[in-house]
């Protein structure tokens, strides 16, 4: 097992976000995995750099942990060809310490460009095409493409790398974690469900398992809770709401009557470390192996220290 941290791009400004990725690898995680929005989710949240460009400066500064994206959508906002180049740039910066996490993404961060949003089935086939794309411009030399709904017309990644990133495919249900085993090189979750896991592996997925574990560390378990509820309410609505509201606005709305008591439900709330290894375990149990601990508390500094002297080592007794 391995445990990485969550850098919340939405809640810190892109030059916070890299002095957390500096601070991470000096705590002893293994990986960051960083989001990639253009919208923050609620009005709390006053952030929302450009993920690659975070990660390049995170790769110039650090030496050993591990970057990824937690996720990019590679179609819409972004052209699946961009996305290669971009990831390919980024693991050459990171001498190879890049892992590219895609999905198919919400529609708060793709209704931007203009070019609306599709049904969740739509989404998947351009999911599907948007990874041959990528793999196809991995493979060297110019390429194009004719897809159902993507194409590529005469395009070269100049610059690869050896060994080319992995790829982990963010699934919100079986569907999407079928894709991630039989296109992708990981999967990638935000949920402890073991269906995610077997529909994986059953669909050839061989790889490591990545999941978002929500903590929020505080002095107290009120103040832990509070603060998850600020910053993370939105995760309450689940995936069928979360890809379907178009700004920060509407999830103001969403979350109204969401409460402090609903985040202690599911994340490690206060200082006590038994309930975050719990917490984790729940993603253990379904199969995880790679960790990714959010801290939705106040005090960043303070949960950096507090994993690495109590929560990594108890951690890895699991």
């Amino acid at each position: 097992m391995r445990v990485g941290f969550k850098l919340i791009a939405e809640a810190f400004s892109p030059t916070e976000i890299v002095a957390q990725a500096v601070r991470a690898e000096e705590a002893g995680f293994d990986f960051v995995e960083v989001s990639d929005h253009f919208h923050p989710w609620v009005s709390e949240h006053q952030h929302s750099g450009f993920a690659f460009s975070m990660l390049a400066a995170a790769a110039a500064r650090t030496s050993t942990i591990e970057l990824a994206t937690g996720v990019t959508c590679p179609f819409i906002r972004y052209h699946p060809a961009v996305v290669a180049q971009a990831a390919a740039t980024t693991a050459l910066l990171s001498d190879g310490r890049f892992t590219l996490g895609i999905g198919a993404g919400e529609r708060l961060n793709e209704h931007v460009v203009g070019a609306g949003w599709p049904a969740v089935a739509v989404r998947h086939e351009m999911l599907r095409e948007a990874l041959e794309i990528i793999r196809l411009l991995w493979s060297g030399g110019y390429q194009s493409y004719d897809g159902k709904h993507l194409k590529l017309e005469d395009a070269r990644v100049f610059d690869l790398p050896d060994p080319l990133p992995r790829i982990a495919v963010a699934a919100g249900g079986p569907a999407a974690a079928r894709i991630a085993g039989e296109l992708g090189d990981a999967l990638f979750a935000t949920e402890p469900r073991d269906d995610l896991v077997t529909a994986y592996k059953s669909a050839g997925g061989t790889g490591p398992r990545y999941a978002e574990v929500p903590l929020a560390w505080a002095r107290s378990e009120e103040d832990g809770a509070e603060s998850a509820r600020k910053l993370f309410r939105f995760g309450v609505t689940g995936w069928k709401v979360q890809a379907e509201l178009p700004n920060p606005v509407n999830f103001d709305a969403a979350t109204k009557t969401v409460t402090a008591d609903h985040l202690r439900e599911q994340f490690g709330c206060g200082p006590d470390v038994a309930r975050h290894v719990e917490v984790a375990k729940q993603f253990v149990d379904a199969g995880f192996d790679q960790l990714a601990l959010i801290n939705a508390g106040p005090d960043m500094d303070g949960f950096f220290d507090f994993f690495a002297k109590e929560l990594n080592p108890a951690l890895h007794e699991l």
